[in-house]
């Protein structure tokens, strides 16, 4: 069973920054594929970026268009920790941010990722 734990969020001003972590215990994290994603009262989840495991080659990071430029994911594998860093915050970035693991046939949909964090608020003031 894999637990995650996100931490991170909070109240920034438009055009801040904030760097969002998620924990995990539990598992084989480093073979693991792993993705943010956030959700907006009333609507669904949205993936927001993904690092996606290619066995013998590595890994590929993927990101939502909404994030492209602005946010960054990385991982620790010693410390089993996936990070968002994210610049040039707008209101709209507004949300509740949830990692992922995802499972081993990668897709960017939430139908492809098993185990959730609880979540993180980040709210980005005007």
């Amino acid at each position: 069973q894999v637990q995650l734990v996100e931490s991170g969020g909070g109240l920034v001003q438009a055009g801040g920054s904030l760097r969002l972590s998620c924990a995990a215990s539990g598992g084989w994290f480093s073979s693991y594929h792993m993705g943010w994603f956030r959700q907006t009262p009333g609507k669904e989840r949205e993936f927001v970026a993904g690092i996606r495991n290619i066995r013998w080659s590595g890994s590929t990071t993927y990101y939502a268009d909404s994030g492209k430029g602005r946010f960054t994911l990385s991982r620790d594998n010693a410390k089993n920790t996936v990070y968002l860093q994210m610049n040039s915050l707008k209101p709209e970035d507004t949300a509740v941010y949830y990692c992922a693991v995802g499972r081993p046939n990668w897709g960017t949909s939430q139908s492809f990722f098993d185990y959730w964090g609880q979540g993180t608020q980040v709210t980005v003031s005007s």
